[in-house]
């Protein structure tokens, strides 16, 4: 499988290139040339199976001609064989209708464990027999963070830098992050928002002269690996409720469109997916889109959802280079416009396209208790505030198939904002209970490119 960028003029990648890397030459995206399919009957044949063997049938085509079948089971053995649960994303039933797919039962307790825990056990195969020590820049929301310096801290040949909005975390994401000491991991606080901290990773990305020094690489979605992780939990979900002789529908919180953005890529290859929810909170730029085709950026709104604080989603920029027609020089000329403006008209002939398998909804604090509430004393369920935004989209989606929303976080991640809407405060699984007892260690930087190029440079070790 070759991979290719969204704004057309950077090389084209193998699958190994393209996960060393992350973002483009060019400013865009690394998406593969082609969407492979799943026949139905290979689909059907997903009934029954592990979790791992779902994810070599998914994954196979997009690591063709870089890892064989038994080198791809061995990573994934070895990077679920660290889930609390036999299941990895077990499903979980609340009404005749409606799912919730737990994704939390990592070893951060976050939905991004399921692709970083992959991720780090690839750029250790890939880097087993090279010289190249990569530089990894990351910026974090809350989970991401955690999740890639668990999936990467200790490993040889990989430091991370991990940027996060100062104060706009929870305790726990802060914690298992800033509590981690091994020597290859350096946490940053920077004030600003995580749009700040995102812009400031990309500028160091499509510095030619800081790249240059460094072998730079990426953890957020922005990395096509990571997408790709996330593709197996669609396909395993959707088996267990019917598929391919059913359609299922998808209700996911969103903030970076990662997430979401593999189901759109699970339906490419032959799920039968329904429908795919887009459910923000009230830093609504993706619902605007969906809605009016207004993509503008305004200013971040914190709030109990602090992953979803987000008004700059990347990887919407990978569907809407699909629904350019894959046209990479269209597709630069838009995102040019959007970094300059911060503002973007989508054209209603591809936000008209898009409606066909999306709609979203904008999620107030209200609608996230509610949801809280009705899922703790109708279903006996306790949620974190994001899944809570998922669930109240799903339930007033008016859908009549199957809906499964995305459980992205375990509860105890945001036992402040869990106890205030249902009276419970949920306690942190006792693989990670002693996170409150442990140092922290980190350093708080102005929100700004240079200050975070020289922090970065006097400490990461120069290319070969």
């Amino acid at each position: 499988m070759d991979y290719i960028s969204t704004r057309g003029s950077a090389p084209t990648l193998d699958f190994r290139g393209a996960t060393l890397t992350g973002l483009a030459s060019d400013g865009g995206l690394y998406v593969p040339k082609h969407w492979p399919m799943l026949t139905r009957a290979e689909i059907a044949g997903l009934a029954g199976a592990s979790y791992v063997d779902t994810a070599v049938t998914v994954m196979r085509p997009f690591v063709a001609g870089v890892l064989s079948d038994d080198e791809l089971r061995a990573l994934c053995t070895t990077a679920y064989g660290r889930f609390a649960h036999e299941g990895i994303t077990p499903l979980v039933q609340l009404d005749h209708q409606h799912w919730l797919l737990e994704l939390f039962h990592g070893p951060t307790l976050a939905f991004k464990d399921v692709a970083l825990q992959l991720l780090g056990q690839l750029f250790e195969h890939f880097l087993k027999d090279s010289d190249q020590h990569l530089t990894i820049v990351g910026a974090t929301s809350g989970d991401t963070g955690s999740a890639a310096i668990d999936g990467v801290a200790g490993r040889e040949k990989v430091d991370i830098f991990m940027l996060h909005p100062l104060g706009r975390v929870s305790d726990v994401q802060r914690r298992q992050m800033t509590t981690v000491l091994a020597p290859n991991v350096h946490n940053i606080a920077i004030e600003g928002s995580f749009d700040d901290a995102q812009a400031i990773v990309k500028a160091l990305f499509n510095d030619r002269a800081f790249n240059g020094r460094f072998t730079l690489s990426a953890v957020n979605s922005i990395n096509w690996a990571r997408l790709m992780a996330q593709i197996v939990y669609y396909f395993y979900a959707a088996v267990r409720l019917g598929a391919p002789d059913r359609s299922v529908a998808f209700s996911v919180p969103t903030g970076n469109f990662g997430d979401v953005f593999a189901g759109y890529v699970a339906a490419q290859m032959g799920l039968p997916v329904e429908r795919l929810i887009v459910a923000t909170n009230v830093n609504d730029i993706l619902h605007r889109a969906f809605v009016s085709g207004d993509y503008s950026q305004g200013s971040v709104t914190p709030t109990a959802t602090p992953s979803m604080d987000i008004q700059v989603s990347s990887n919407f920029e990978r569907l809407l280079f699909d629904l350019s027609g894959r046209d990479g020089v269209a597709m630069a000329a838009m995102m040019a416009g959007f970094e300059s403006t911060k503002a973007m008209s989508i054209p209603e002939d591809m936000i008209g396209s898009a409606r066909a398998l999306f709609s979203s909804a904008r999620i107030d604090p209200d609608g996230m208790a509610m949801a809280m509430r009705w899922a703790s004393d109708r279903a006996g369920q306790v949620l974190d505030p994001h899944t809570a935004i998922g669930l109240a989209a799903a339930r007033s989606s008016g859908l009549d198939v199957p809906v499964v929303t995305l459980a992205t976080a375990h509860p105890a991640k945001f036992r402040d904002a869990v106890e205030r809407a249902t009276g419970i405060r949920p306690s942190l699984p006792a693989r990670v209970g002693t996170l409150f007892d442990r140092e922290e260690r980190y350093d708080t930087l102005p929100g700004t490119v240079d200050a975070v190029r020289d922090y970065v440079a006097e400490r990461a070790v120069p290319a070969a």
